[in-house]
């Protein structure tokens, strides 16, 4: 056997495995209906998949044409068998006959040799055909307002966005409104995930998962939430270990921040932040499992995924931190850097991490910029201790102070002689 003719065999077994893989799922789905009654199965996929292999390896041959002629009359067909269908029951759903266009079309991709493409697009169309439960229970239970917030979060990402300049305004040029409002809508949009991910798991489960997925969205309203509801219980270890666990994402949401911003600081900043990280999680997990047990599960109050104020506000908040930063660097050296760190830390730690991200990109020293992100990612973690004291006591909380400072302490060692 020849190259070539090992090769096409090649695409012809990969246009039959992408029509194989989409009628494996219709078979299932369809498994409860009578032979006669379904309009598609395992075989008529595979045959699909099949027929646009073998006619892509003819458009080769021929002319490109006669694939196209061949698709219009595979969807002819398509067409005749649905409305024929439709006539003998009430159903009118097209699902499966989009499936078997799609099927014909990823069979001729695979067969032009673009295999990773068409199996990767039959893996999305044979999820999507998987989850029809999961996506119709996802939309039934959606509100009024978490549609009207989805829209506005477009809206400021895919219209506004593209609109503002991309140039440096004020003093020191350190107002950057395209990027500025960037960085609302990467917050917006992580939070905006994070409250969808509380809603259809969180609760579900309990307080572990709505500690990680809480700490997706904000880590101190996880701690408020935690903190309120430990003062009704006896048990208070068990939300002490929810805080610290809420607290742990939030060095994961720190390293995508960056990441996204200038990933150039992240071989500064992977390790000391993984070490506290680590710690937290740790240290998390043996609180949960070290409690006794709980009267119930502490709820997350889901408000609003998307607020426009509160997005104008954390706008506000980052520009006038970038302004701060800009100025602490001019006039007050590395050291002016590094008490705004500490001094932001104490409110939020999303803002200053996007700043200094961002100004190394202009004249910051990068190590500078590194060792004001650990400050204030140490200092925002430490005060999540603080506030749940000032609710729940001091004395009550104790182990969970003592947990934090345990994974805090070496990663701010490390970051003071690796950066």
């Amino acid at each position: 056997m020849t190259n070539i003719e090992y090769e096409v065999l090649v695409q012809i077994l990969a246009s039959l495995a992408v029509g194989l893989l989409i009628g494996i799922e219709r078979g299932w789905s369809g498994r409860k209906e009578d032979e006669g009654d379904r309009v598609a199965g395992l075989r008529t996929f595979s045959l699909i998949g099949l027929l646009g292999g073998v006619w892509a390896q003819l458009s080769a041959i021929i002319e490109i044409w006669i694939l196209v002629v061949a698709f219009a009359a595979v969807v002819a067909m398509i067409i005749s068998s649905h409305v024929i269908g439709t006539r003998e029951t009430e159903d009118i759903g097209v699902t499966t006959e989009f499936a078997m266009m799609l099927a014909f079309s990823l069979g001729a991709w695979a067969a032009f040799g673009y295999y990773i493409y068409a199996f990767s697009a039959t893996a999305i169309v044979v999820t999507l055909l998987g989850i029809k439960p999961i996506l119709h229970k996802w939309v039934s239970n959606l509100q009024t307002e978490e549609i009207y917030s989805g829209i506005k979060l477009l809206l400021i990402s895919l219209v506004l966005l593209p609109l503002l300049p991309n140039q440096g305004y004020g003093p020191w040029q350190s107002l950057n409104p395209y990027w500025i409002w960037w960085m609302v809508v990467l917050i917006s949009g992580i939070s905006f995930v994070g409250y969808f991910a509380i809603k259809y798991a969180g609760n579900k489960i309990g307080t572990l998962l709505t500690a990680f997925t809480g700490g997706l969205a904000s880590s101190t309203a996880v701690t408020l939430s935690m903190a309120q509801f430990a003062k009704q219980q006896k048990h208070k270890t068990l939300f002490m270990g929810g805080v610290v666990i809420a607290s742990s994402i939030m060095f994961i949401r720190v390293l995508i921040e960056v990441a996204i911003v200038n990933i150039s600081l992240m071989h500064q900043l992977w390790l000391p932040i993984l070490v506290m990280f680590a710690g937290l999680l740790i240290g998390g997990i043996w609180l949960w499992f070290s409690d006794g047990d709980s009267e119930s599960e502490p709820e997350i109050e889901l408000k609003n995924p998307f607020n426009l104020p509160t997005a104008l506000k954390f706008g506000a908040l980052l520009g006038a931190v970038m302004l701060l930063a800009a100025a602490a660097k001019e006039w007050l050296g590395d050291q002016g850097i590094y008490l705004l760190s500490l001094v932001s830390g104490l409110a939020d730690v999303d803002a200053i991490t996007l700043s200094l991200a961002r100004l190394v990109l202009d004249d910051l020293n990068a190590s500078v910029a590194s060792m004001g992100i650990i400050i204030a990612s140490a200092t925002n973690t430490l005060v999540k201790g603080f506030l749940f004291a000032f609710f729940v006591g001091i004395k009550q909380s104790l182990r969970l102070m003592g947990v934090l400072l345990a994974a805090v302490i070496p990663g701010l060692i490390i970051a003071v002689y690796m950066i």
